[in-house]
């Protein structure tokens, strides 16, 4: 029988996440929801969001859609995010769009991490 991960180690593996991305940087829900193990989860993470945000000091500003967009409604937390998300570099197209190719985070994988330490030797 298989040990499933309980629902407070996925939440804590998702503030892990949303903690990483960095500056200048955006993610998607579904990107944070693979990353913390579960890529089916996205709306879980913007549960995660809404909930612990606060308290955890998450830099939540840097979670958008899969679309580019920032999910919350006009006047109900969207201008302050499109405002934070612009102090921090992050440039919007004329429909309010993110361009995920430039601005959305790519960690780098942990195989990507071992390479990089491997080419490193000194002869």
């Amino acid at each position: 029988m298989e040990k499933t991960k309980s629902p407070a180690s996925f939440f804590r593996r998702v503030v892990n996440v949303i903690k990483k991305i960095p500056r200048g940087k955006v993610a998607t829900y579904g990107q944070i929801a693979a990353l913390a193990g579960n890529p089916r989860a996205a709306r879980q993470v913007a549960w995660v969001l809404h909930s612990a945000s606060d308290k955890e000091k998450l830099p939540w500003q840097r979670v958008i859609n899969s679309a580019g967009t920032i999910s919350l409604p006009r006047y109900g937390g969207y201008e302050l995010q499109k405002t934070l998300l612009v102090k921090e570099g992050i440039k919007f197209d004329g429909n309010d769009g993110v361009d995920l190719a430039r601005f959305q985070w790519r960690p780098k994988s942990k195989k990507e991490k071992d390479g990089k330490k491997k080419k490193r030797r000194n002869y």
